[in-house]
């Protein structure tokens, strides 16, 4: 008998406080590798400061972390970002006044006898945007200010990758695109995952939920409502555990997506 993998990442019973706030509430959550898991939830629910947490942002309040089924304390970005987890905020956190190779390496430049490797880095840059099939960047050194939104979320997503990460966190990725360029970063998305990248994404739209979520989890007055593979579900029974917590529809029998 073989033993099953744990989950890349997994929460079990996590706790955050802010005063009187209890902003999470014993959530339990399983990240595996090689899929899209999906956080859903009403604003206010938690999402936000349940990927800060596992972000380093915010020390938890109880509960463990685990990483490979090790329990981890994760107490700064620096520290995620050393087991491999980034994060791609929906802000992106990129220079406008810097190009594409600049942005990628930003507060992580190559230097090679005192000097920035230039070469090294835009290399670098341009094999990772090639690895991701990103084509319509014309140039490395094209300054981030003059790219449209699908290309910035696209830059954000590889600068995330360059540094071999195993976990990608992205903070409502397709906010404020149009529909071409959504479509190009849920590519992305599942692109992602077929490298075998773990990858949770919060959204609120349910369409690009189901076009590339594994897994889909919802959060309710920050606790877990439900998780499950995406096949088990349609947009009224997630509708009914953001909203309520609970639904009376049961699971659906046959997937809403293709797998691959």
């Amino acid at each position: 008998m073989t033993v099953a993998e744990p989950p890349l990442l997994e929460l079990r019973g996590l706790e955050k406080r802010f005063g009187p706030v209890q902003a999470l509430r014993g959530v339990n959550l399983k990240v595996a590798a090689g899929q899209v898991t999906a956080l859903v939830g009403d604003n206010g629910a938690g999402k936000s400061v349940l990927i800060r947490t596992v972000s380093g942002i915010h020390a938890p309040d109880g509960g463990q972390v685990l990483w490979e089924g090790r329990s981890r304390r994760v107490r700064s970005p620096r520290e995620a970002a050393d087991l491999g987890i980034e994060t791609v905020y929906q802000d992106l956190a990129l220079a406008d006044n810097l190009d594409i190779v600049q942005n990628m390496f930003l507060g992580r430049e190559r230097t090679r006898v005192g000097l920035l490797d230039e070469e090294s880095m835009e290399r670098s840059a341009g094999e990772t945007l090639e690895g991701l099939s990103v084509t319509t960047v014309r140039s490395v050194r094209q300054p981030v200010a003059s790219l449209s939104g699908g290309q910035r979320q696209a830059v954000a997503i590889a600068k995330a990758v360059l540094w071999n990460s195993r976990l990608v966190i992205m903070d409502e990725p397709t906010a404020a695109l149009g529909v071409t360029q959504t479509q190009m970063v849920l590519t992305l998305v599942r692109r992602l995952a077929e490298r075998g990248l773990a990858v949770l994404i919060v959204s609120h739209n349910l369409n690009d939920v189901f076009e590339v979520a594994d897994q889909i989890a919802a959060l309710y007055l920050g606790r877990l409502a439900v998780q499950g593979p995406a096949g088990e579900f349609d947009r009224e029974r997630v509708v009914d555990f953001i909203t309520s917590g609970q639904s009376s529809r049961g699971p659906k029998t046959t997937s809403t997506r293709d797998e691959t």
